[in-house]
């Protein structure tokens, strides 16, 4: 059986650890693989290699470290097809959205490709007599990031590339549960020209993560995974002097007025709610209808379509599949006892997808997509996030009750709204304390040249992932004001500094 290593220094490393994890294949409930996990020292070591690569990293030009970047693009869309198929075999996506996947991970790397325009700091002359002051943009240090199973490389993506190219170096650990691809991508950005210790993978489990949380030498930590994970991330780096952005958990809601096209927006939330399995931080797990004639149109539409959806593994010869399996039998009996709670507390279980098995794969870790009616903000399926194919539907009177709602719910990650009034969704986009928001677009994710984060407990830390902020996470700025004088005219000065 295959055995997953570190990637250290430039190449895979073993480690010491005799302590594993198993890698499974979802679709088949097969172990395909198992993961080293490292020891706190193997952490450390690590740290101290990104530490000792970082003076020359940094002091290597934006463009030499813009033109690595660009190169390992072009490796990875040469490798796309390989790359995709490791995600699917160890996540369980269809294989188109893990492609799609790649792709948003590749807009970032896109974007890091243009740092030397993106580190370009201001300049000001003559701010006083013969005084002249610019600002620098420089790098960290050490950065690390701790990542989900969900996407295995879009959300490192999301991560390494602009603080490589920033001029930091960077240490990474993987979800244990799906190492596979970003193994992958290590190897590429060597071939792509990346010196050795630069980048490194240390793969593990909470051991691992303590450290890179701790160690004095790392700078700035990025997280995404669950809220309560990420608030722990947040003030233990925060704590030990690092700079911290943790993304967390999410419960996102699409509100569908009564003017909407029910058509389009029937057809938006299949995509946003079962997409994936529903295991997207993204994911639409709530409808909202605002009127009952709203609710009722919308279940009519929404019905058929998901009594046709196709459940099945992600790799297939023929047509595919639109929802693949669940990561784990632990995940999948996490969901299943939510829809049993949901059931236990009084909503009415429209489509059940529960028990569900797909013939020649009766290991996998398989469900079918399951609606709720007639959620209310006091259920257990309404206040948690899920993060499985069960969409909720909870009616409201008014836009006004949807907009209350919306914001009093302890999760601001993402939202849409789906109408035809130009006026409902200005004052849906001005009021909402949401981070992303979408008008009849489902899944606002935005470009890589913005910023993805959410609001309220989606977000600990002031500075987004990716785009701009990404930029100003992964750099500090230095000032510099500097005066040419002749110095028989220099003299001592002990009022507060003026540059007349």
């Amino acid at each position: 059986m295959k055995t997953i290593y570190n990637f250290i220094n430039g190449h895979s490393e073993p480690s010491v650890s005799d302590r594993v994890g198993a890698v499974f294949n979802p679709a088949t409930g097969e172990q395909t693989a198992v993961v080293q996990l490292s020891t706190a020292d193997e952490t450390a070591q690590a740290i101290e290699i990104a530490s000792r690569a970082f003076p020359a990293w940094s002091l290597t030009s934006p463009l030499k470290r813009a033109r690595i970047m660009a190169r390992f693009k072009e490796l990875v869309e040469q490798n796309a097809d390989e790359l995709a198929h490791i995600i699917s075999r160890e996540h369980g996506k269809i294989l188109s959205d893990a492609k799609g996947e790649l792709t948003r991970g590749l807009e970032v790397v896109e974007f890091a490709t243009g740092i030397p325009h993106l580190l370009k700091g201001e300049h000001s002359m003559n701010v006083g007599s013969g005084v002249d002051s610019w600002s620098q943009m420089m790098p960290l240090g050490v950065c690390a990031g701790v990542v989900p199973f969900n996407f295995p490389v879009m959300v490192p993506m999301w991560m390494f590339p602009v603080a490589l190219a920033c001029g930091n170096t960077f240490v990474l650990k993987p979800s244990e549960k799906v190492p596979g691809a970003m193994m992958r991508l290590a190897e590429l950005l060597k071939e792509a020209g990346l010196p050795d210790g630069v980048f490194n993978i240390v793969n593990g489990d909470r051991e691992v993560a303590d450290v890179l949380l701790t160690h004095p030498k790392v700078e700035a930590i990025s997280f995404v995974g669950s809220t309560p994970v990420a608030e722990h991330i947040y003030n233990t780096g925060c704590k030990h002097g690092k700079r911290v952005q943790a993304l967390g958990g999410a419960k996102n809601h699409m509100v569908i007025m009564p003017d909407a096209d029910m058509e389009a927006a029937a057809n938006a939330l299949m995509g946003a709610a079962y997409g994936a399995a529903g295991e997207r931080c993204m994911a639409i797990s709530v409808a909202v209808p605002v009127g009952e004639g709203t609710a009722e149109k919308l279940l009519s539409a929404l019905m058929p379509k998901i009594d046709a959806l196709k459940v099945g593994p992600g790799i297939v010869e023929g047509p595919e599949n639109d929802m693949g399996a669940l990561i784990s039998e632990q995940h999948l009996a996490k969901v299943t006892g939510y829809i049993n709670t949901g059931v236990n507390e009084g909503a009415e279980l429209l489509i059940d997808g529960r028990g569900l098995t797909v013939e020649g794969h009766e290991g996998g870790h398989f469900t079918g997509p399951s609606l709720f009616d007639r959620v209310t903000p006091e259920m257990t399926v309404y206040k948690e996030e899920i993060f499985g194919p069960v969409l909720s539907v909870c009616r409201v009177d008014s836009f006004k009750d949807a907009v209350e709602l919306i914001n009093n719910h302890e999760y601001g990650n993402g939202t849409a709204l789906f109408t035809r009034d130009g006026k409902a969704a200005r004052e849906f986009a001005q009021h909402i304390q949401v981070g992303m928001v979408g008008v009849n677009v489902p899944v606002p994710v935005p470009m890589a040249f913005h910023s993805f984060g959410g609001w309220k407990k989606s977000l600990f830390g002031p500075l987004h992932m990716h785009g701009p902020d990404s930029v100003r996470f992964y750099t500090r700025m230095k000032m510099v004001t500097t005066r040419w004088t002749e110095h028989d005219k220099a003299e001592s000065v002990f009022t507060m500094p003026t540059m007349g």
